[in-house]
């Protein structure tokens, strides 16, 4: 082989070598291209998916703030309706005190006391009960008593027969009731134990005990 023979072999297989490293580097390219789109694609979908998650926590967290706010706006708006209803039941209550205080002028409340102390007298059951009223009521709590003294031993044997149990009542004359519509406060062992039977007193109770009753009859439902 002549020397021109061997130097056309040797491009030969130079141009086989170069064309061989530019068909790999073309392949490596490619393959480095794909490589890219599918990294791109996934933090393209990844950022997505962020985004997706972020705005339904905003959307959630938004939506659990104006739920909060609505109902926080109907329990104002609920408590501020019991309180101008429990308002207008206090407001109701106390017109009727004041009208207790004409009550406390007419025949029948001689009775309405009497019935008082003996009530008194019950939730005590002590011999020795003090009793103290209005100073306007002095007179006609002290022209009572006796009555309730009797009453209160009559009743006692007929609730527990065989039983047979007095009750002296004092009236405490040096310290009158004041601001009541009515009624008497009794209390022994040195006023430790008190029953408070005041008109006031058992109109607050009733107010307490039969209060839905009430809200029926001043706030009723609308058909």
């Amino acid at each position: 082989m002549d020397a021109a023979e061997a130097q056309k072999q040797i491009q030969q297989m130079v141009n086989f070598i170069l064309n061989e490293a530019k068909d790999k580097s073309e392949e490596i390219e490619a393959k480095a291209m794909e490589d890219f789109n599918i990294e791109k694609l996934k933090l393209v979908q990844q950022m997505k998916e962020k985004v997706r998650k972020e705005y339904a926590q905003k959307a959630k967290k938004i939506e659990t703030q104006r739920a909060i706010a609505r109902s926080t706006g109907i329990n104002r708006s609920r408590l501020q309706k019991i309180g101008e209803r429990d308002a207008m039941l206090h407001k109701a209550v106390d017109e009727a005190i004041a009208e207790l205080s004409a009550y406390s002028k007419t025949p029948a409340y001689k009775t309405t006391v009497t019935n008082l102390m003996v009530q008194g007298c019950f939730s005590l059951l002590e011999p020795e009960v003090t009793v103290r009223c209005r100073q306007e009521d002095m007179a006609l709590v002290e022209s009572v008593i006796p009555e309730a003294q009797k009453i209160y031993t009559t009743e006692v044997a007929k609730q527990a027969k065989g039983t047979t149990k007095t009750v002296v009542l004092k009236l405490d004359k040096q310290n009158p009731l004041k601001g009541k519509a009515g009624g008497v406060v009794l209390s022994c062992n040195d006023g430790k134990i008190r029953v408070d039977n005041t008109l006031d007193a058992r109109l607050r109770q009733l107010e307490e005990k039969d209060k839905p009753n009430l809200r029926k009859v001043l706030f009723p439902v609308q058909a």
